[in-house]
């Protein structure tokens, strides 16, 4: 059974995997720079962004470490991570991705529950 997700702040509508990047573009139009998603089974996938890198996290539950996506030739780090509890994080950049690789990545999480072949992550567990 494939997953079916939700954006937690914005109802219970399950978001289809093509309309992901739209639907992270206007939350951070709005100013909404970190967005959670949570599947019908339980897990989490976590969208921080600076609009320019974002930070993609994919939870097993709630107090699990997970895992992130990485960047591992990135150097230097970035700033203006704006969490919604008004928190401003700076982040190494090998722990971050571009901003088009991280929609990318949270499509095809969204339509298959993994990540893609291609992508390069961190096991935080």
């Amino acid at each position: 059974m494939i997953e079916s997700w939700v954006v937690d702040d914005d109802g219970t509508v399950p978001v289809p995997s093509e309309a992901v990047p739209e639907t992270l573009e206007t939350r951070v139009d709005r100013g909404l720079f970190e967005t959670w998603l949570t599947s019908s089974s339980g897990r989490s996938l976590v969208f921080v962004t600076n609009t320019e890198r974002a930070m993609v996290m994919l939870l097993d539950g709630e107090g699990d470490p997970g895992e992130h996506a990485v960047d591992p030739g990135a150097e230097g780090s970035s700033e203006g991570f704006v969490l919604s509890n008004g928190q401003h994080d700076a982040y190494p950049n090998q722990d971050t991705v571009p901003i088009g690789e991280a929609f990318r990545l949270v499509e095809h999480i969204v339509s298959t529950g993994s990540w893609p072949a291609d992508a390069r992550w961190f096991v935080d567990r």
